[in-house]
């Protein structure tokens, strides 16, 4: 008789970013048996699981710690591959959206995927008010600025050229093994533009706070 397949809630795929219930394909349980001091017997220990995605078919990792005082409910999942990427901080709505619109097409199609991240790159030099008649000039222009570090636009020239091989058939192909360059070249823009500025505001602010809260020092009384 075969085994009933389980199946997750649904969660998002952290290789192709489809959100859907995934089936249990494997478990494997570390829980032991402890004794107290009084010799009053416990369990205890790590259980993981092995994941499959309905739509790519990548595998997840994940695991809890168990003990028998906990119930269900009490259960909080740890994923340790694919590792979570940092969550991206401070993008305007905008750009957020259409960073997200790029990451459902990921795993699904290469082209595409560097064709939206291409339109990212335009909408950051919108955002920032870029000047010039084309991309290379508008990317320099955000350089002279200080908008963006000389060095980071010869990363944004990569992610436009990858962006025009994706786009034309005559040029090219973007495959799977490109991936992972688009990604980071993508996320170094991301984060120096916006998420670092915004790192940096709130640390200029924390530290206002923490001057305003600072006692003034006491007087030393009159002889």
């Amino acid at each position: 008789m075969a085994k009933e397949k389980s199946f997750s809630p649904t969660m998002k795929c952290g290789h192709c970013q489809n959100k859907a219930p995934m089936e249990v394909v494997v478990e494997h349980s570390q829980v032991q048996e402890h004794e107290d001091d009084g010799g009053c017997p416990w369990e205890a220990g790590y259980v993981y699981g092995l994941l499959q995605c309905p739509a790519c078919e990548g595998i997840t990792l994940r695991r809890y710690t168990w003990n028998d005082s906990m119930d269900p409910e009490d259960v909080r999942f740890e994923f340790l591959y694919p590792v979570p990427e940092k969550q991206l901080r401070g993008l305007p709505k905008r750009i957020d959206d259409a960073y997200k619109a790029a990451q459902k097409v990921r795993n699904i199609d290469a082209n595409a995927y560097g064709v939206l991240l291409g339109r990212v790159l335009d909408l950051i030099c919108q955002d920032r008010s870029a000047t010039g008649a084309t991309l290379d000039e508008q990317l320099k222009n955000l350089a002279d600025r200080g908008e963006i570090p000389g060095k980071l636009v010869d990363v944004a020239k990569g992610l436009r050229k990858m962006r025009n091989v994706g786009a034309h058939a005559a040029l090219g192909e973007l495959t799977i093994a490109e991936l992972p360059v688009l990604d980071d070249l993508t996320r170094a823009i991301l984060d120096y533009v916006y998420s670092a500025s915004l790192l940096a505001t709130e640390a200029e602010n924390r530290l206002a706070e923490l001057k305003r809260r600072k006692p003034s020092p006491k007087k030393s009384p009159s002889k």
